[in-house]
């Protein structure tokens, strides 16, 4: 993917990033009732009325929610000059120039990407999709690419590298005019390639229109979103739309994991100039994990790949942290770098925040937060956790409110299934009654088995430890890094780790 031209040039690039014209190019998109100018000044591009300063475009987005169209009073009020707008009905005073287009997300997309200097252009651009495992393929990958004097940005769910600065993350995939913006401050910054999530909201809601991503990965569909989606088949056309031109350009590579029957299916339906490189346990896999040894404080294979046969000894634990760690190596391998090398800096990786994240203050059993919030995940991180817990495993998870109903029975299924003791409590139960929650929840449970419901997850967290004993596990799942609660619109503090490591410090001092 990396041309020498690219790289002799970047510091013309860089350069022409910070000078980048603030013109709205209004050409290619007429107005039905305002052609008084073709070219627009502007000061920025938002599609947020609070964030508008005087001068500004505001882009009036549709949303589930809330209708950006009922905020361009405000957005007058703050100073936007320009309202791009499905609405044509939309009335803006004389002074403003309004622009009606049949797409606002697809246009925001498009002049975001023209506004601040087509950055992606620049850069050699890695995008990652799935289920699960995006945060730590693309968390890893980065570690394995960056170099001494060569930053490699990142987009992620927990926070965005930008080349000379880091910043937290507010969304997994940002707002098309945000993202493009972060990929310019990564040209500024001195990356030249970059690591980014791609969620299938974000696919959907056209964040990502018209983006070029050399190298695409999928990971793994499972289900999660189907409020959103409504099935998995729509949810997976989503997916695909990085892979087979729809959203954008073809990829040159696209990395697969060939173990996913929805993975096949893609692989199958790719036009043959995307070269494809797989990933997995089965024997027919591009790159192949086999001989597992999985042991409490990391795991050893032998991988098969294009560079031959290496033996790999991870500090991830888990099967599904080899699938990680092969899909990373493979976008390692795809982008012209060595497989032995990233292999032996793989031991340096310090993980990801709130995924398979150990709590310890001493305490004689294993306590570990995870981000694990679908059944998939879950199963995962139960089915990893018992391969290295000699006593009884317990879980505490909750389910989200205002979303996909028909999880929260499957996700107390494995939960009864993976652990010895389970402990349901709150997650974000958002504008829905927890009674509610748990009334789907318990309808998961198999005939003989038992889960204490918890609405308080402060107190089902100290219920777990105090039951724990030596030998024991006490696997915290659902939030992960998340350092909050979603309750009526509120965002009440509150992180697993912080809360688990005060009650560990308490019961000792008891």
């Amino acid at each position: 993917m990396k041309g020498e031209k690219k790289v002799e040039n970047l510091e013309e690039v860089r350069s022409r990033m910070k000078s980048t014209p603030t013109l709205l190019d209004l050409t290619d998109s007429p107005s039905l009732e305002d052609t008084r100018c073709s070219r627009k000044a502007v000061s920025g591009i938002v599609s947020d009325s609070r964030r508008v300063t005087p001068g500004s475009a505001f882009f009036a987005l549709p949303g589930i929610r809330t209708d950006g169209n009922l905020h361009v009073e405000e957005a007058l009020k703050r100073g936007a000059k320009t309202i791009i707008t499905e609405d044509e009905d939309l009335a803006v005073p004389f002074s403003v120039t309004k622009v009606c287009v049949n797409d606002a997300r697809k246009t925001l997309a498009k002049f975001s990407k023209r506004y601040y200097g087509r950055p992606d252009e620049n850069l050699d651009l890695v995008g990652v999709t799935g289920t699960n495992g995006k945060t730590t393929v693309t968390t890893l990958t980065r570690h394995l690419l960056e170099e001494e004097g060569r930053p490699v940005g990142l987009i992620g769910t927990v926070r965005y590298h930008l080349g000379d600065r880091e910043v937290p993350s507010y969304r997994t995939t940002p707002e098309s005019t945000d993202l493009y913006s972060l990929l310019k401050s990564m040209l500024v910054g001195g990356c030249s390639e970059a690591v980014m999530e791609v969620s299938s909201h974000g696919i959907h809601q056209s964040r990502v229109s018209g983006l070029k991503l050399g190298v695409c990965v999928f990971l793994n569909l499972t289900r999660d979103h189907l409020d959103y989606h409504q099935n998995m088949e729509t949810y997976f056309n989503e997916k695909r739309k990085i892979f087979n031109g729809i959203n954008s350009e073809l990829p040159k590579i696209a990395i697969i994991n060939g173990d996913c029957p929805y993975g096949q299916r893609l692989v199958n339906e790719l036009p043959p100039q995307v070269r494809v490189l797989t990933f997995g346990m089965n024997e027919e896999n591009d790159f192949r994990a086999r001989n597992l040894d999985i042991q409490e404080r990391g795991t050893e294979f032998i991988l098969d790949a294009p560079t031959g046969t290496h033996v790999v000894t991870s500090p991830m634990l888990g099967r599904f942290n080899v699938m990680n760690l092969m899909a990373s190596l493979a976008v390692v391998h795809s982008m012209g770098r060595s497989v032995s090398d990233s292999i032996r800096k793989v031991c340096a990786f310090e993980g990801v925040d709130g995924r398979m994240e150990s709590v310890d203050e001493d305490q004689g059993y294993k306590v570990v937060v995870d981000y694990a919030h679908t059944p998939d995940a879950l199963r995962n991180a139960l089915s990893m956790l018992r391969e290295c817990t000699p006593g009884n495993l317990h879980v505490v998870f909750g389910c989200g409110g205002d979303r996909d109903r028909g999880k929260r029975m499957e996700m107390t299924r494995v939960a009864c299934a993976g652990a010895d003791k389970v402990w349901a409590t709150s997650d974000n139960p958002r504008t829905e009654s927890q009674e509610n929650i748990f009334k789907d929840m318990r309808k998961g449970i198999p005939k003989g088995a038992y889960a204490h419901f918890i609405d308080d997850r402060r107190r089902a967290i100290s219920l777990a430890l105090d039951a724990a004993k030596e030998g024991d596990c006490v696997l915290i799942a659902g939030k992960g890094h998340e350092s909050y609660q979603e309750v009526q619109y509120t965002a009440i503090p509150f992180d697993d780790r912080k809360v688990a490591g005060e009650l560990l410090q308490a019961k000792a001092f008891a």
